[in-house]
Formats: C-alpha cells, sequence, structure tokens
C-alpha cells in the first residue's frame, strides 16, 4: 500500500514528470495536475486524495486561490505549499488559509516525503476523529 495519495499541482509540466517519477519510486501515490482549476476537479472526482503539493507560482489560478478553495470545498485534505519565488508574506498567507507547510524549490526529498507523510497522518486522524464521533452520536442515540 502506498505510504499516501498525493495530487501533484504545477504549471511546469517536465516538473510533474520528474517528480511523479521520484515520488512513485518512494511509494507515494500520484495524481498529477496542470493548473489550479485541473486540481479542484481531480480532487473532486478522485477517491482518496489526502495531501496536495501546490506550486504558488501557476497562470489563471494562483497556488493562494487554489489553497483558499480547496480548504473551503475540501477542508480535510492537507496542502503542501512549493515555490521557488517565497516571500514571508505568501507563505504568512498560505499558513493562514490551512496550508500544512510550506517548502521552496528546488526542495530536499526526504523533507518533502515527511512533509507528505505527517500531512496524510494529520488528515487521517481528522478522518478518524470524525468518524467516533459520528459512532458516539449514533450510540448515544440508541441507547
Amino acid at each position: 500500500m502506498a505510504i499516501a495519495h498525493v495530487l501533484l499541482v504545477d504549471d511546469e509540466a517536465p516538473f510533474v514528470a520528474t517528480m511523479t517519477k521520484r515520488l512513485t519510486k518512494r511509494n507515494i501515490e500520484v495524481t498529477a495536475a496542470l493548473s489550479g482549476a485541473e486540481a479542484l476537479a481531480l480532487i473532486e472526482k478522485t477517491r482518496g486524495i489526502e495531501v496536495v503539493i501546490l506550486d504558488v507560482k501557476m497562470p489563471d489560478m494562483d497556488g493562494i486561490e487554489t489553497l483558499s478553495e480547496i480548504k473551503r470545498r475540501f477542508p480535510l485534505v492537507e496542502v503542501v505549499m512549493l515555490t521557488g519565488h517565497a516571500t514571508v508574506e505568501t507563505a504568512i498567507e498560505g499558513m493562514k488559509l490551512g496550508a500544512f507547510d510550506y517548502l521552496m524549490k528546488p526542495c530536499d526529498m526526504d523533507l518533502l516525503l515527511q512533509k507528505v507523510r505527517e500531512a496524510a497522518s494529520r488528515k487521517r486522524a481528522q478522518e478518524n476523529k470524525i468518524i467516533e464521533a459520528r459512532m458516539k452520536e449514533i450510540t448515544t442515540r440508541r441507547a
């Protein structure tokens, strides 16, 4: 079983292809998108996406807009922001909007894998809390 199911979002196709290969070799299931709009559509229709690795600088819908929409529509999906053009302001904005973390390109693969594992673990823990709360609610109603 894969360590995590990741959606990789970046408008640079060669970067996406290279990162997909590198992550897949490390037992990460990867779905790829070349835009924010495509990412949102894929999260909607693809079961099991746990973590989004999201580029900040993209044409049309940038990473901050995409992050905001992901968190609005899919609040449990964790997002790791990636950028080659980091500014403190963008990092702060991303974290305020709910990004799990913020890494600079090119990023260390071991660090990225660690962040993906941590983010996937956090998503699973949140899902388990929701399931436990629902089960408790159901059993309390029956009593």
